[in-house]
């Protein structure tokens, strides 16, 4: 018996060394670009570490550089909610736009002070957040729709380039740092050489193969495939920042073990950027993988705060895109694309040519104005281009090249898919069709919209299941879902008996409503859900929105002349109508709407901030009932907020309330605030 505990002892220990050495190793080849071993000494001692591990399963950590691929084949990716949003960047393609970009900087913070930017290129992969607790990964997500992503930790620990565990201490309890999941040139080549002897299709172009490996849903295939990593920043962490700037802060993550591009620099001001921009351009075709322009963003992290963000970008970072690459090709004709807004996008049809190593025959001319700006007829000889590498549009006519037999391009006078009028808001280049509630086009985003949780709240009616409804041809506008019979959902695709019943009863619950949520759930264009509240307390009734002019809509708060119009021309379309009279027919109904004096309710004036889990009350739930009482709710928090109202796991916005003094209530303190007595 001594014997075996000291072997498992003995064991123990050189498990440790082993895990240590091939981290450590890790880090010289994926960081620090400086292998020390072969990589024949690196499976080596890889394979020991497996054998020893598998002797003594009860010694497997999660960190352990064997338990990177394992686990079994998901049936579907969970998703996850990131912590801190993941923004997407401006785009800027001249050298005018980096001076209006940097001009914004300047005249926000009022300084006319040179300001450093750290500069990077501006990887072609796919963006991922890593949440790591107590210095181990726990947890990996796609961007999505920069709230929630898809969760891939088991793909995500398949690279090497990514820590499992990561190095050094007193690392923040909980972190997310963001980085790009890449494939090199060299891996994607080999990749499609094998793709071809297999007899399988090969990728398009390094980011399709980058992104389809990490997608998978066996973690095995993933593994198989040459993917590298690079971090390029921080999302939230529990202990604050890092460190006073962003280029700081990488060099943290970077001796934490992450890698970092070796390309990263800090400039100054506008030169300073447009030099690194042309450097890293001349650079491009030796570089080993693919990017598509380079990235700039304010090196000191207090005035990227002052900055802040518009949207779902920040103010302090652009992405500078390189030139596209252009061909010459015949525009054979025109067609008119009805997108899910309803927007009219004039497509051209090309002789097929190849740009970039991509066969292109349709490519996009964005709208009349552009179509009459660059003089664009059908016959003409154009220039073609892959805008940002990725979305081919027209650049321009050869005017030399133009024969006798070319035809101008009519703007379309009612929608190609319904035949509803469409209508161009005065300096709007975009045509769009009007009739939301009935165009096939629209059909799938109508419907998605309508029944959302903001809307009608039909519970457990998502977004697949609404595309199933339109593929199968079973609903053509909102109204048909209340038509819906029992076996009409029962006879749908994984759709039990049980389940069936139950989107019956959901949409049976749905019917009792208030009038503004059933104006927003008609979407119509730039109703919102503030102004589809102001409509109904202004007008009370539907008929009396729907009978109303543009100026009886100027007078509703928050209603603007373009607002005005949308409504207008929404209601004048007939099938528009008849959809709603048939949803009122199918037994939609709300309570009437008695004025009140905001001014007299008892939180008016208030700004209130909503964060965390509540015990009992949905965040959207939470906010109806602040506003009813006349509240104000914003979605950040600022000297102005005067209550964050905060559940369970509050993150940086309690953080933030508490250094600004701003007053912490939960739900009871909400209840006890609205009934004092």
């Amino acid at each position: 018996m001594t014997g075996l505990l000291r072997d498992a002892r003995n064991d123990e220990e050189r498990i440790n060394e082993l895990r240590d050495l091939l981290n450590q190793y890790n880090y010289q080849y994926y960081v620090l670009d400086e292998p020390t071993v072969p990589d024949a000494e690196y499976d080596r001692l890889f394979h020991e570490l497996k054998s020893l591990e598998q002797v003594n399963p009860k010694l497997i950590t999660p960190d352990s550089p064997t338990q990177r691929v394992g686990a079994a084949p998901l049936d579907k990716f969970q998703t996850s909610q990131h912590k801190e949003p993941m923004l997407s960047l401006d785009n800027a393609f001249t050298q005018e736009d980096v001076e209006a970009f940097i001009k914004r900087i300047h005249d926000r913070l009022h300084t006319n002070h040179s300001i450093e930017f750290a500069a990077e290129p501006k990887m072609d992969g796919l963006a991922i957040n890593l949440t790591y607790e107590h210095g181990l990964l726990t947890k990996a997500a796609t961007r999505g729709d920069g709230a929630t992503g898809e969760l891939i930790t088991q793909n995500i620990k398949t690279i090497r380039a990514i820590p499992l565990k990561l190095r050094g201490k007193n690392h923040p309890e909980l972190i997310e740092i963001r980085g790009e999941v890449f494939m090199p040139l060299k891996g994607f080549e080999a990749l499609n050489q094998t793709q071809e002897a297999q007899g399988l299709k090969a990728f398009a172009n390094p980011r399709n193969a980058a992104a389809g490996s990490v997608r998978q849903l066996d973690s095995a295939i993933t593994a198989s495939r040459p993917l590298n990593f690079y971090t390029y920043g921080v999302g939230y962490s529990s202990s604050g920042q890092l460190a006073k700037t962003h280029y700081d802060t990488l060099m943290v993550l970077k001796d934490w073990g992450l890698p970092v591009s070796v390309w990263v620099e800090l400039v100054n001001d506008l030169e300073g950027c447009l030099q690194y921009h042309q450097a890293i351009l001349h650079q491009r075709d030796s570089l080993p993988f693919e990017i598509d322009g380079v990235v700039y963003k304010v090196n000191d992290l207090s005035l990227q705060e002052k900055l802040g963000f518009i949207a779902r970008a920040p103010r302090f970072a652009i992405a500078h895109k390189f030139p596209a690459q252009e061909e010459m090709t015949l525009l054979k004709s025109v067609d008119f694309q009805v997108g899910r807004t309803g927007a009219l996008t004039p497509v051209a049809r090309l002789e097929p040519v190849h740009v970039g190593g991509v066969m292109v025959s349709n490519a996009t001319l964005h709208n009349m104005d552009e179509i009459e700006r660059k003089d664009v007829r059908i016959g003409d000889t154009v220039i073609i281009r892959r805008a940002g590498d990725v979305i081919p549009e027209v650049v321009s006519v050869v005017i030399s090249k133009r024969p006798d037999t070319v035809k101008k391009i009519p703007a379309p006078k009612r929608c190609p898919v319904c035949d509803s009028e469409v209508f161009r808001d005065e300096g709007e280049a975009v045509i769009r069709c009007m009739g939301g509630l009935f165009c096939a086009a629209q059909r799938k985003e109508a419907l998605k919209h309508f029944v959302s949780r903001k809307a009608m709240d039909a519970e457990g009616l998502g977004d697949k299941l609404m595309e199933q409804l339109v593929d199968a041809n079973l609903v053509h506008d909102p109204a048909d879902l209340y038509q819906l019979s029992l076996s009409d959902w029962a006879n749908l695709e994984r759709m039990g008996e049980k389940s069936a019943h139950n989107k019956v009863e959901a949409l049976e619950k749905s019917k009792s409503t208030t009038l503004p949520r059933f104006l927003y759930a008609l979407g119509i264009r730039e109703v919102g859900e503030a102004t589809a509240r102001n409509l109904a307390q202004h007008f009370k009734t539907l008929d009396a929105v729907i009978s109303a002019t543009e100026e009886q809509l100027l007078e509703v708060n928050d209603v603007g002349p373009v607002v005005a119009t949308h409504v207008v021309h929404f209601f004048a379309q007939p099938h528009n109508r008849e959809v709603i009279q048939k949803l009122i027919k199918a037994g939609i109904h709300w309570p009437d709407i008695k004025s009140v004096d905001k001014a007299t309710l008892p939180l008016s004036g208030k700004t209130f901030v909503i964060t965390g889990t509540l015990p009992t009350l949905s965040r959207e739930e939470a906010k109806e009932l602040l506003e009813s009482y006349g509240a104000t709710v914003s979605g950040s928090v600022s000297k102005q907020t005067d209550y964050l109202l905060a559940g369970e796991k509050a993150g940086s916005k309690l953080d933030k309330a508490q250094s600004l003094g701003v007053q912490v209530i939960d739900e009871a303190g909400l209840k006890s605030l609205l009934h004092p007595n």
